[in-house]
């Protein structure tokens, strides 16, 4: 299988937002939804759905990955062909690709149960695939650092009731949120993972002492799959031979 330019999966045309939802059935698993987008031509495609494959690769890469940089992890899952160029696959990796860093730079040494990543990283599956496809333009929250936050949460036992945890879980969020915003729109699933992942390999090296390691450069390979890509204007655009004559 191989990504084609655009973004429906059924036909590759342009996703269009609808600014109030529409009840739409999912060609893939014909349930029916209430949703503000679908293509051009009218196929809808549910989260769960578009989802789903991507996430099986997600977790079987993470669980195999020795590396202690989370934007190199990312990188190697964003090779597979059902890590789409948009989508709420991403909302479960960055949180991944962050845990299993972390667990390699010893971030889980101390826990008395072996088994605590694989837990930590079901548990990263659970809450990211619950984040809404679209929810960075809809409600003003991007997924990619709704999972910075939910990564942190995991990693610190965070719940609506504790202090500290709860603290770190939604200054986390806010941080990577910010740093988005910083680079502006339209919406780009590689560019918001790059940068969320990268403002929390900073934060958590501040506030918990867990030295990630990042790149010296981080370099897109996918600017010719998104329509929308910003190119010069965004941080981690490759340029082009061309472009430099």
């Amino acid at each position: 299988m191989a990504r084609a330019i655009g973004a429906c999966l059924v036909c590759g045309k342009p996703i269009v937002y609808y600014e109030k939802a529409q009840k739409m059935e999912c060609v893939m698993c014909h349930k029916e939804f209430e949703s503000h987008a679908s293509c051009e031509d009218g196929h809808y495609v549910c989260d769960d759905c578009h989802a789903k494959r991507g996430i099986q690769a997600i977790m079987e890469g993470c669980g195999k990955r020795k590396e202690k940089d989370p934007i190199s992890i990312m990188q190697k899952l964003m090779e597979d062909p059902y890590i789409y160029m948009h989508g709420p696959e991403h909302h479960v990796m960055v949180g991944a690709a962050l845990l299993t860093a972390y667990k390699n730079c010893g971030g889980f040494d101390g826990c008395e149960d072996g088994a605590f990543f694989e837990e930590a990283l079901e548990e990263m599956k659970a809450r990211g695939s619950e984040y809404p496809g679209g929810s960075c333009g809809l409600w003003g929250c991007c997924g990619a650092a709704v999972s910075t936050g939910i990564f942190m949460s995991i990693v610190t036992k965070a719940t609506p009731l504790t202090g500290n945890s709860w603290k770190l879980s939604n200054q986390m969020t806010s941080r990577a949120l910010g740093a988005l915003a910083e680079l502006g729109g339209p919406r780009c699933c590689k560019r918001d993972s790059f940068t969320a992942v990268k403002e929390a390999v900073y934060f958590v090296k501040e506030k918990l002492g867990v030295e990630m390691e990042l790149p010296e450069k981080i370099a897109c390979d996918f600017s010719n799959e998104n329509r929308q890509c910003l190119k010069k204007h965004c941080p981690y655009y490759t340029i082009t031979p061309s472009e430099n004559q």
